[in-house]
């Protein structure tokens, strides 16, 4: 069987083992799934071309949780963060779509790391955050999203505040599904939506589910505070990898 993106069946198994870490991570913490998996592809390929399979990955991850986190979205914050990030997607999608192989991996390493640090800082805000603040932000993370990872910069906005961690993960989930919605036809403009993104799509699937379905299920045992971390340590590293691989 030809692998979409012309990928070799090496660099097949390889994305396939990402993906399903990329779905436990996301079934878990509502965040993670799309710089997961990513960063992880940009290690082997050039990641642009995945990133709408990915989107249609994080769609279909909120189909499957929909029902559970419902009652906990914060749609005060939803609806000016998707204002923004509607207002930046098409100009940050246009200019992440021109850029070549390497670019793109020194792109997505550079923007995963800084945003990575900037989690583990322990940043906090002293003061309720408004209207304008959530568009303005949710703007920085339409851009940040052109690159496949708008989770982070919610991420660390979100833990800046004080957010349930029930709230946090489900208003994650919807405000994420949202800006990829934005973002799909604009790439599907710029040529990167075909045949081997429904392929892969169709592949990934069954990975999905499996992945949800063991992350929701550690999100009743296992502990918030660490897993996050874990997981922002392990998105520094493997950006830190990435930007080393491309420039020596």
């Amino acid at each position: 069987m030809n692998l979409p993106f012309d990928l070799s069946t090496g660099q097949g198994a390889f994305l396939a083992a990402a993906l399903l870490v990329a779905a436990i991570i996301r079934g878990y913490s509502g965040f993670g799934f799309s710089a997961i998996f990513i960063i992880f592809a940009a290690l082997t390929t050039n990641p642009i071309p995945l990133i709408p399979v990915v989107f249609s990955c994080e769609i279909a991850m909120t189909l499957f949780q929909a029902r559970g986190i419902r009652p906990h979205i914060d749609w005060s914050r939803v609806t000016p963060l998707l204002i923004g990030a509607a207002i930046a997607t098409v100009p940050a999608v246009s200019i992440m779509a021109r850029l070549g192989e390497t670019e793109a991996r020194i792109a997505v390493s550079l923007m995963v790391l800084c945003l990575s640090l900037i989690l583990l800082s322990g940043w906090r805000m002293t003061r309720p955050v408004g209207a304008i603040g959530n568009v303005g932000f949710g703007a920085f993370a339409g851009i940040a999203n052109s690159a496949g990872v708008g989770g982070l910069p919610t991420a660390a906005f979100f833990s800046a505040q004080s957010v349930s961690p029930a709230v946090f993960r489900a208003t994650m989930i919807v405000f994420l599904t949202g800006i990829d919605l934005l973002a799909m036809p604009v790439m599907g403009a710029h040529g990167l939506v075909g045949a081997d993104t429904l392929t892969g799509i169709a592949l990934a699937f069954p990975i999905l589910g499996l992945g949800v379905w063991i992350g929701t299920r550690l999100f009743q045992v296992a502990s918030q505070s660490w897993f996050r971390r874990m997981v922002i340590l392990m998105l520094t590293a493997l950006s830190v990898l990435n930007i080393a691989r491309v420039l020596v």
